[in-house]
């Protein structure tokens, strides 16, 4: 294998495999039903375990040959030093000269490591302890507001990772949170947002924080200015505090912190320094939820549980590293993403988590996996050779079953899916009436609901034949409406009950999975100049939009026709 990360990357429809790939593509038949039926084993040699993940990829449209044409093509490539390059520290990420390190981040702190003459785990260990004390302040009731009440409510203000983590972390850990505190998100610039937030908060237990690395992120920081302003006014509006600078410099003092580097700007806003928790700039937004991003979470769940979170990551870090890549989760559904991304034709992904918790996970994914790899030029500025990212979608089981499962059995759309559940609940509940036919009374109604996750799974697989439709007594005319072509490929998780750190392997598990992706197509996964042009267009028309006519003039016909529609609407 390659010892050291190329400067440049490989082309990958150069190499051999690429080649073969193509071939197997072009001859490949799925069959699903028969490779079972010829294969008695083919479930057991396509299962793996990672950390506390079963991982049954024996439902995806491979032979041993198309997957040995992957497992070299990762070789081919040089994964496995770009994968070791990553964790030692190096600068892979190329266009921003940065380390990537968010698996630094939960490393326990007795393994050293030193990137650019820094003692990185000390470091991380420094800011994690920081971040423990304040929760147990807030947790213990020791944080106090102005009037003396203790946190019952935290804001987090944030956008990007700042806010797609901690939320989705926080809903899927629900039942960890302690008792008598609630988080709340704000991350939407739309001032519906942070009004429908602070609508029935009581001001003197209420805690914001304003998560931005640089406190200068436009939403962020528009947010954060409306939550003091109606801090400010219902305090006063309570008697709580004088309407005085001084009432209100310690309002702000009392209930706000930050997660920031730029403490000039933190203490610019009001909040002390001190109370402000940083973060490196070898983490991005999108890699972040077990960094001081996840402030929120850690006050909610406590040290112990965000401790169990981070362990969790390392659990799948250490798999990713050390694994043989024929054995390594990540690197296998990393590989065949790129399968049917490059070779099968589809263009979506969809993820399907039967677990409520995980409403937010699909979501989360969107911006880890699109965010990293929608790109088209490699690390090294050329044009990319090949076809990269997908869009990820999903919801919730049964509600998708109930929307948008029709497209992905029927469909003509080739749609890759992946499908998450937990054997234990965290609400086991009973139906007590049951149906009188397929469901009994006092039946297990996780057992109900996993039955539908291991149907579906068993459907988009093998499907229903024009024979097994006619032979339930079908009208012949019916028939080719009821027929299921099956072979729509599907990979399998399953996770012992929805943990701290189950949740943190999960996540991890797809950071690799984007990872392996962008490896392959020669990409920098790791920054994303694509939101930039955007934001900064904002910026230049917000003027425009609030009257001046020479910033109007300055754009062209069609966003300077609907700007003025704008601006006689609001009149």
């Amino acid at each position: 294998m390659t010892s050291e990360p190329a400067r440049v990357p490989v082309d990958a429809t150069t190499t051999p495999a690429w080649g073969s790939l193509t071939e197997l593509s072009a001859n490949l038949v799925p069959d699903l039903r028969g490779w079972f039926a010829a294969d008695p084993d083919r479930a057991g040699r396509f299962t793996h375990q990672a950390a506390d993940l079963h991982v049954d990829l024996s439902k995806n449209l491979v032979t041993d040959e198309v997957l040995a044409a992957l497992l070299a093509l990762a070789d081919e490539v040089g994964l496995v030093a770009r994968r070791d390059a990553m964790f030692a520290g190096e600068h892979i990420n190329v266009t921003e000269d940065r380390a990537v390190l968010h698996t630094a981040l939960r490393r326990p702190s007795d393994q050293p490591l030193t990137v650019d003459d820094q003692d990185v785990s000390a470091d991380v260990a420094d800011e994690l302890a920081k971040v423990y004390a304040f929760a147990e302040k807030v947790r213990s009731g020791e944080w106090t507001g102005v009037t003396g009440e203790p946190v019952r409510t935290i804001v987090n203000i944030g956008i990007g990772g700042s806010d797609l983590g901690p939320v989705m972390a926080y809903e899927a850990l629900e039942p960890y949170v302690q008792d008598g505190l609630e988080v709340r998100f704000v991350s939407n610039i739309d001032p519906t947002d942070v009004a429908q937030k602070t609508a029935d908060l009581d001001p003197t237990t209420t805690l914001f924080i304003v998560a931005s690395k640089t406190f200068g992120t436009l939403e962020t920081l528009t947010n954060a200015r409306l939550a003091r302003d109606w801090l400010w006014r219902s305090l006063v509006a309570a008697g709580a505090i004088e309407d005085s600078e001084e009432g209100r410099s310690d309002a702000v003092a009392k209930h706000f912190v930050a997660v920031s580097t730029a403490l000039d700007k933190v203490a610019a806003f009001g909040i002390d320094p001190a109370n402000a928790f940083g973060f490196w700039d070898w983490v991005g937004g999108r890699y972040s939820v077990d960094s001081a991003i996840g402030t929120s979470l850690a006050v909610a769940i406590g040290p112990d549980a965000f401790a169990d979170f981070l362990a969790g990551f390392h659990a799948m870090d250490e798999h990713f590293r050390t694994a043989p890549l024929d054995e390594n989760v990540p690197v296998l559904m990393g590989l065949l993403n790129v399968w049917y991304t490059n070779f099968r034709d589809a263009h979506t992904h969809a993820v399907l988590p039967y677990a409520q918790q995980l409403h937010r996970f699909p979501a989360y994914l969107q911006q880890l996996t699109m965010e990293s790899n929608g790109k088209s030029v490699r690390w090294d500025g050329t044009p990319v050779t090949t076809g990269t990212g997908e869009v990820f979608w999903g919801e919730p089981g049964t509600n998708g079953q109930h929307a948008f499962y029709q497209l992905i059995h029927q469909g003509t759309r080739l749609i890759p899916a992946d499908f998450i559940a937990v054997a234990n609940p965290a609400y086991p509940l009973a139906d007590a009436v049951g149906d009188g036919g397929a469901v009994e009374a006092g039946a297990d109604v996780h057992g109900l609901f996993l039955a539908n996750f291991f149907a579906q799974t068993k459907a988009l697989a093998f499907g229903k034949t024009a024979d097994e439709v006619r032979a339930e007594g079908v009208a012949e005319e019916l028939v080719s409406a009821k027929v299921f072509s099956g072979n729509r490929p599907t990979t399998s998780i399953l996770a012992p009950a929805l943990t701290p750190s189950v949740l943190g392997q999960l996540v991890a598990l797809y950071e690799h999975i984007t990872f392996v992706q962008g490896v392959v197509w020669g990409i920098d996964s790791f920054d994303q100049w694509g939101v930039e042009l955007g934001k900064k267009l904002a910026l230049e028309i917000a003027p425009a939009v609030a009257g001046d006519e020479a910033a109007l003039a300055a754009q062209d016909p069609s966003t300077a026709a609907l700007i003025a529609r704008y601006r006689e609407l609001r009149a």
